[in-house]
C-alpha cells in the first residue's frame, strides 16, 4: 500500500477498524503486506508498533531510518541452509516533507525532488550491497507526484503552494515502482505505475475505471503486468439540465441510484430544487447552477446595487435575488412586506 492508508492523520474508529479486518484477511490468506505513509497519513501514528506488526506479516515503512530495510523473498528454491540465488526486495518510501526530512537525507535544498534523490540513492546503495551474493530484484512503494501523471480534485498538494513533481528518471534501474497519491490509474512507463485510489473520492472522478496492477516477479525479473479492474459499490453520475428535465427524462434512470452531482440550468433557480431532485435521484450530493438563457446579471456590483435600492422591501428582495439567483414570487414578496411592516411596528411602539 504506498500511502494514504488513511484520509486523515486522525481516522475515524470505523476506519482502524476496517484496516484492521483488511490486514487480518491479508495475512491469513499468506499474504505479506508492505504499508507506506502517505500525505493524508501520520506517519507516526500509522508506524506505531512496526517491530510487533512484522511478525505478522505486516512490513510498515514510515520512517527515514526503514528507507534501504527491504521486505526480502526468495524467487528460487534454494537448499536448506542454502542462501536464495535471486531475490525480491521491496522498499517503501513514505511521503517525505522537504523542509522535514531534508536535514536527516543530508541534502541542502528542502525540495520534494532533491529529498526524493536522496531516499532513491539509499536504496541503490542497499541493492548494491545485496548483489553481491544474490540477483536482486527490486520493487519500490512511493508516496509522490512524478511527472507525467494526470492529477484529479481529490489529491491534497505535496507542498505549500503547489505540488512538487519528481520526475521519473529518479526510478530508473528499479525493477518495478508502485507510485501513490494520485487517484487515477495508470502507467507512466512500463516499470512505473500508479494503481489509482480502490474507490472514488470526488465527482471529478467520475470516468475513472477503478482497479490496479496484478505484477509477476520471478527469478527472471518481472516477467509480467496485468490490469485488474472492479467495480464500485456505487457509480457516481454527473447530470446537467432544466430540472424538469432530469425529472421526467428516461435516459436518467440509471443514475437514479448512483451518487448524483447536478448542475441545473434553469433560466431562473427553482424552488425546492434539492427536494424535487431527491424524489428521483435520493443521493444527490452536490447541487450547481449554472443558468442558460437567463437574465444576464447588472454589471454594477451587489453593493452599489443595494445602496441604490429604493426601500427596505426592495433591499430583502434583492438579496434574496443575489443568493438564489430567482427573483422572490410575490407569496414571497408578501411575506417579506408583512415581516417588515411588524419589524417598523414593533420599534414604533419602543
Amino acid at each position: 500500500m504506498a500511502g494514504d492508508v488513511y484520509d486523515r492523520a486522525l481516522p475515524g474508529v470505523d476506519v482502524v477498524r476496517l484496516l484492521d479486518d483488511a490486514l487480518v484477511r491479508l495475512t491469513a490468506a499468506g499474504a505479506q503486506v508492505v504499508l507506506t505513509s502517505g500525505n493524508h497519513d501520520s506517519a507516526i501514528r500509522l508506524g506505531f508498533a512496526s517491530r510487533l506488526l512484522e511478525r505478522g506479516g505486516v512490513h510498515l515503512r514510515t520512517r527515514i531510518e526503514s528507507l534501504d530495510q527491504p521486505l526480502l523473498l526468495p524467487l528460487d528454491d534454494a537448499p536448506d541452509g542454502h542462501p536464495a540465488e535471486a531475490v525480491l526486495a521491496i522498499y517503501g518510501i513514505p511521503w517525505l516533507e522537504p523542509r522535514l526530512v531534508a536535514e536527516q537525507l543530508g541534502v541542502d535544498t528542502a525540495s520534494h525532488f532533491e529529498v526524493t534523490r536522496a531516499a532513491t540513492a539509499l536504496i541503490r546503495e542497499d541493492i548494491e550491497r545485496r548483489s553481491a551474493s544474490a540477483a536482486v530484484h527490486s520493487v519500490v512503494l512511493a508516496h509522490t507526484f512524478a511527472s507525467g501523471g494526470i492529477s484529479s480534485d481529490s489529491e491534497r498538494d505535496l507542498s505549500i503552494g503547489g505540488v512538487g513533481a519528481v520526475p521519473l528518471d529518479l526510478f530508473d534501474g528499479f525493477s518495478y515502482t508502485a507510485l501513490g497519491h494520485l487517484h487515477g490509474r495508470q502507467a507512466l512507463s512500463a516499470q512505473v505505475r500508479y494503481s489509482g485510489s480502490p474507490l472514488a473520492y470526488s465527482f471529478s472522478e467520475a470516468t475513472h475505471r477503478k482497479g490496479g496492477w496484478l505484477v509477476d516477479v520471478g527469478s527472471e525479473g518481472v516477467s509480467s503486468v496485468q490490469e485488474v479492474l472492479w467495480e464500485a459499490p456505487r457509480t457516481l453520475a454527473v447530470l446537467r439540465g432544466p430540472l424538469e428535465e432530469l425529472l421526467e427524462l428516461p435516459e436518467h434512470q440509471w443514475a437514479e441510484a448512483a451518487y448524483c452531482q447536478v448542475t441545473l440550468t434553469d433560466a431562473q433557480r427553482p424552488a425546492r430544487a434539492m427536494e424535487r431532485l431527491r424524489s428521483r435521484f435520493p443521493d444527490t450530493l452536490v447541487l450547481g447552477f449554472d443558468p442558460e438563457g437567463g437574465t444576464p446579471a447588472a454589471a454594477s456590483s451587489y453593493s452599489s446595487r443595494l445602496a441604490e435600492a429604493p426601500d427596505d422591501l426592495s433591499v430583502c428582495c434583492g438579496f434574496l435575488e443575489h443568493v438564489r439567483g430567482r427573483v422572490p414570487d410575490d407569496a414571497e414578496k408578501a411575506a417579506l412586506a408583512a415581516a417588515l411592516e411588524n419589524v417598523r411596528l414593533l420599534e414604533a411602539s419602543r
